[in-house]
């Protein structure tokens, strides 16, 4: 039986970094679900598919293959069997991945991809409803967490490292309006698992969470 750790959260826990990481250090494969999302979208853009026209969103996405491996240590992403990773990142790419993420049936199937992968593959995965909805049988489930103002600082921290101008208390203010569409949306909402670990990162530098996460997986 394939190890599988979920990791849930709100937005800006930190839970991408963190995953890819632990991953790393344990040989797991760390599954990108945002990419398997941009896949989802390029292949309608190929296709020709307008991703405002639900209806046919919903027919095509199950002509839709995509899984995740590993190649010489580099995630890779295959759309119906080709290697897409050069596509994934554009503009174009992302707005209509966002369009897509929110239809209810493209969500569904996304979800049974991503199952039949961890059935097989020794993996972490992160996300809002990872071990609530995706791996409610995943070994290690992990709730990361912090303090709305410490996850705004972060985020701040990051953009102006990229010197990007911006304005700490509106970036407050979006990631706790995210947070409360996150926990009350009607599909899938954010909340924490029965069985998951609360592990609140306000005070712990990324290298001290990773230490607890390994630790929690090899208990």
């Amino acid at each position: 039986m394939a190890f599988n750790i979920a990791v849930d959260g709100p937005a800006g826990a930190g839970k991408s970094t963190i995953a890819k990481a632990v991953a790393k250090k344990m040989n797991l494969v760390y599954v990108d679900t945002g990419a398997m999302y941009r896949a989802m979208a390029l292949f309608m853009i190929r296709e020709g598919i307008s991703v405002s026209d639900t209806a046919k969103v919903i027919e095509k996405c199950e002509l839709a293959d995509i899984t995740i491996r590993y190649e010489d240590g580099v995630q890779v992403v295959l759309l119906n069997g080709e290697n897409v990773n050069a596509y994934l990142r554009t503009e174009e790419v992302g707005n209509a991945a966002s369009a897509v993420s929110v239809i209810p049936e493209v969500r569904k199937k996304l979800v049974e991809l991503q199952k039949a992968l961890a059935a097989n593959t020794d993996c972490i995965m992160d996300g809002r409803d990872i071990g609530t909805c995706v791996l409610p049988n995943a070994q290690v489930k992990i709730y990361l967490t912090a303090d709305s103002y410490v996850r705004a600082q972060r985020r701040y921290d990051e953009l102006v490292a990229k010197g990007i101008a911006c304005d700490i208390e509106e970036i407050h203010k979006d990631i706790q309006e995210r947070d409360y569409r996150d926990m009350h949306r009607a599909a899938s909402p954010l909340r924490q698992a029965e069985d998951a670990v609360l592990l609140d990162t306000s005070n712990l530098s990324i290298d001290e969470v990773i230490e607890k996460m390994i630790a929690l997986c090899e208990h």
